[in-house]
């Protein structure tokens, strides 16, 4: 695929308007990520301890609902799951989420109609799915964002991620299938700074 495979609120009282209702069911104990953009625009805002970033959405903007393969960043309230990092590329990241080292045989299942859907499987895998260990450098620092995950939806969307943003040469932000990305020191910032209640929150405004 030429484009990856993907990945607010004002203020925690005031969630988003038209957003999932799961996502007002969780609590939100730790810091929120705030990333909003314009309706339909793939370039937006995260907002992280009192610091605004640039970021990149999916082609499609915003979206709710969010099914796999419409190119949509889906909105909600969703939790931090876990940081994958390429070990061969950088040093083990600074975070408080739980830390796994990413394998070369490891994959993230988007078929709705495999059992595994929106899980992760080892590669050469009997069903579609995305390739974690890549030859750019798109997947080497991320968070998997806890969607479509509790429990999983076939169809909602798979492989939601916070990683580092594709740029064209004269810089600009190249749009996602759906995740959030970002500038890689960016990142680094963002998540040296989250821990496991850390929540990231999406909407168009």
């Amino acid at each position: 695929m030429v484009i990856v495979r993907r990945v607010v609120v004002g203020s925690i009282a005031g969630l988003i308007a038209g957003a999932p209702a799961f996502a007002r069911t969780h609590a939100t104990n730790g810091p929120v990520i705030q990333v909003r953009a314009a309706p339909g625009s793939i370039h937006g805002t995260l907002g992280f301890r009192g610091r605004q970033y640039a970021c990149v959405l999916g082609r499609a903007g915003i979206v709710h609902p969010k099914h796999e393969g419409d190119g949509g960043t889906p909105a909600g309230m969703f939790p931090l799951r876990e940081v994958r990092y390429r070990a061969d590329r950088q040093a083990r990241p600074r975070t408080g989420l739980p830390v796994v080292e990413t394998k070369p045989d490891d994959g993230w299942c988007d078929e709705p109609a495999d059992p595994a859907y929106n899980t992760l499987v080892h590669m050469p895998y009997e069903a579609d799915a995305e390739v974690m260990w890549r030859d750019d450098h798109l997947y080497d620092l991320l968070a998997v964002v806890g969607c479509n995950d509790a429990p999983v939806v076939p169809g909602a969307g798979s492989a939601i991620f916070l990683h580092v943003a594709r740029t064209s040469p004269d810089g600009t932000f190249l749009p996602t299938a759906g995740c959030v990305a970002m500038k890689k020191a960016d990142l680094v910032v963002v998540l040296a700074g989250s821990n496991p209640g850390t929540m990231i929150g999406i909407a168009a405004i």
